[in-house]
């Protein structure tokens, strides 16, 4: 078992000590994706509000970015296909030890795969309150793999396992009504949106000498690809769009990396590749492009789309929940139905040929941006943690109630 402290837990008086949390993740500093960033983001509000939190993940040798609080690293071994992720096989009697050592009162799942599950299974049969957080569309990836035709079988898996918690914190309202539709009971959904740092992603971080250096033009419409470059993101939809559209001074800017780099390249010869970035590069580099061309319609949040438009460009989306509800179609941004690639290179076009619409949504999208505050979206989980524990709908003990508090 590997401990990884960056952070030390706080520590409340004895006597009436603060809320416990365990949070269980899939892969919690192993990849820089938005889910991951947001749990860490979501600890480090927990520490700073008073709870005390451990986190339950597998963990690697070269994680992707130093973790926030106390990690306890659970066996596990590369995902079949997927070697950047890790699956840990469920939990060993170690953990289960260090577990009960810590003694939580609310048990946080952030994946239905078999750690959460087994998470989720260790709750239930000690009556500790059970959150799960809905961070991506499990269900939806494998038809880019070939593997379509078990959809359903995935949906009913993720339909029990939602069902069998006392509180699922989705990222919107489509997302909520999905898991309605799905047997949740309204009571027990709760939304936990998510922010941007409007500092770092920011209009004035344009920034010609970034767009020079990368063989980018001061005519040229950048088009920007932004995130983890997979097949589920919809590169070959990105690809096949960027070529049909009629943009005769145009370049495709691809920020992020992934396994499916190389076969994106080879889709984009002529596509300025910047890889991995973050900090205040990654800031420079969204916002010296012009339009974001987002296909990918497996998002539950679609936290690019957001980074996007508080830098103040225009977007283009796949038409899914989770765009629907960030972007006000011709105000700011458009959606185009997923998968249709002819109709995102004809609003490429649309774009290109009318600069002045493409900087009216741009600034229409960076002015929405201003509704989505991190803290804000933190306090959410707090209350609902808050919420959890005074109804204490898994049972709870009276006693445990009485000496456990959420620091207002």
């Amino acid at each position: 078992m590997t401990h990884v402290s960056p952070v030390a837990p706080v520590r409340a008086p004895a006597s009436r000590r603060s809320a416990r949390v365990a949070l269980f993740s899939g892969n919690y500093n192993c990849i820089a994706d938005g889910a991951n960033q947001a749990l860490n983001r979501l600890v480090a509000r927990l520490l700073r509000r008073g709870l005390a939190v451990r986190v339950y993940s597998p963990v690697v040798a070269r994680p992707a970015f130093v973790p926030t609080g106390d990690l306890v690293g659970v066996p596990s071994m590369p995902f079949p296909g997927r070697g950047e992720y890790r699956l840990a096989l469920g939990l060993p009697a170690e953990t289960r030890r260090d577990l009960d050592a810590f003694a939580p009162d609310i048990v946080h799942v952030s994946a239905p795969d078999i750690l959460g599950r087994a998470a989720q299974g260790y709750a239930l049969r000690r009556g500790i309150p059970l959150v799960a957080s809905l961070h991506t569309r499990f269900e939806t990836y494998f038809q880019f793999y070939g593997l379509g035709f078990i959809r359903g079988i995935i949906e009913s898996y993720l339909q029990r396992f939602y069902q069998r918690c006392d509180l699922v914190l989705a990222p919107n309202r489509p997302l909520a009504q999905m898991l309605v539709a799905d047997g949740v009971e309204p009571g027990r959904i709760a939304i936990w949106s998510r922010g941007v740092d409007r500092a770092k992603f920011d209009p004035a971080r344009r920034s010609e000498a970034w767009r020079t250096a990368h063989g980018i033009g001061a005519q040229d419409m950048a088009v920007l690809f932004f995130g983890r470059l997979v097949r589920e993101k919809g590169i070959a939809d990105f690809a096949a769009a960027f070529a049909r559209a009629s943009l005769p001074d145009a370049r495709a800017v691809v920020v992020g990396d992934g396994p499916a780099r190389d076969a994106f390249e080879r889709l984009l010869p002529d596509g300025v590749f910047a890889g991995h970035l973050t900090g205040d590069e990654l800031g420079e580099a969204v916002a010296s492009a012009d339009i974001l061309l987002n296909p990918s319609s497996t998002e539950a949040f679609g936290n690019v789309n957001l980074e996007a438009m508080a830098s103040g460009l225009a977007i283009v989306s796949a038409d899914a929940p989770s765009s629907r509800e960030l972007i006000d179609h011709g105000r700011t941004g458009l959606l185009v139905p997923a998968g249709d690639v002819a109709g995102y290179s004809a609003a490429l076009t649309q774009l290109a040929r009318d600069p002045a619409l493409c900087r009216q949504l741009g600034q229409a999208a960076r002015a929405e941006s201003a509704r989505y505050e991190w803290d804000a979206a933190l306090d959410k989980v707090v209350d609902a943690y808050r919420g959890l524990l005074l109804a204490s709908p898994s049972g709870a003990s009276a006693a445990r109630q009485r000496r456990t508090t959420v620091p207002a």
